[in-house]
């Protein structure tokens, strides 16, 4: 559905929602859910509307921006990887100037939502924008550009907090744990659909760091993403609701687990991809939890 919306727009922006990778709404929602499992808890399942529509946008344009930042600083290794070859700047369809003026015009909008954030959530933003914009680069000089990743995706929990309550409790940082251990997990998912191709370009990742291991290190980080997120119940005091929405993602991992048994890239991105059920399923465990309470 939201491709057929996509298709209805000119011809001449297909580039450029290509570059923003509006038309792979997977980062979009795998950085979103962790956002909105902050603002709900930090709520108590009651959350300031206004503050989850500017989180929302703020997902949308930074997730973007993000991508952008991302393909000028690897077009060259893009055009020696199968799945990235054809992106806008890679292909030359686009060029960096171009590239460029797409990123400032999504800054620009991203920081007209800082007149709605208090001072507690400003703080954070710096590091937020640094870690988003400098992602790219830590596959050139680490083995754990995925935890890199984690944090960066996970801001937006401790920034939820501070927006929704003026302060960052313990809590928040426990979510933000258990959210960098989850994305690591699909992050290599993801990795092992390039593995071949970036041992040959010199890029490097967690599924090239685990090897052989590589399914059992996923599954030993989604058992302690589970540990946490159990314990992150805990201390919200959520309830059964929640935790068969535990329940769930264990079985959505066990899916994973039995596609990446073969390593064939194609099931390694399927289970890549199902992991926007896993935080949507935790997600909806918040919501109903605390609507039981009304």
């Amino acid at each position: 559905m939201w491709n057929r919306l996509l298709r209805r727009l000119p011809e001449p922006w297909w580039p450029y929602i290509q570059l923003m990778r509006l038309d792979k709404p997977i980062g979009i929602y795998l950085l979103l859910w962790p956002t909105l499992w902050g603002l709900w808890i930090a709520g108590e399942g009651q959350p300031r509307w206004s503050l989850v529509a500017v989180f929302v946008l703020g997902v949308l344009l930074m997730r973007s921006a993000g991508c952008v930042v991302n393909d000028m600083l690897d077009a060259r290794f893009d055009r020696h990887v199968a799945r990235t070859c054809e992106r806008p700047l890679a292909a030359g369809v686009l060029h960096r100037k171009q590239a460029f003026l797409t990123l400032l015009a999504l800054l620009a909008l991203a920081a007209s939502l800082l007149l709605f954030l208090n001072r507690p959530a400003l703080l954070l933003v710096p590091v937020a924008l640094f870690m988003a914009m400098t992602y790219p680069l830590m596959k050139r000089y680490t083995y754990l550009p995925q935890v890199y990743l984690g944090a960066a995706f996970g801001l937006g929990i401790p920034m939820a907090f501070a927006a929704q309550t003026g302060e960052i409790p313990p809590l928040a940082w426990l979510l933000f744990a258990a959210n960098i251990l989850w994305v690591v997990a699909y992050d290599t998912e993801y990795a092992m659909v390039d593995r071949e191709d970036d041992l040959k370009i010199g890029v490097k990742s967690t599924a090239i760091l685990f090897d052989d291991l590589d399914r059992h290190a996923i599954g030993l980080l989604q058992l302690l993403f589970l540990w946490a997120m159990w314990l992150v119940g805990s201390q919200a005091h959520l309830g059964l609701i929640y935790r068969i929405s535990l329940g769930l993602a264990a079985l959505l991992f066990l899916w994973q687990q039995w596609l990446l048994f073969t390593r064939e890239p194609q099931r390694c991105f399927r289970a890549f991809l199902n992991n926007h059920w896993v935080g949507l399923v935790v997600f909806a465990g918040i919501v109903l939890d605390y609507l039981g309470r009304l």
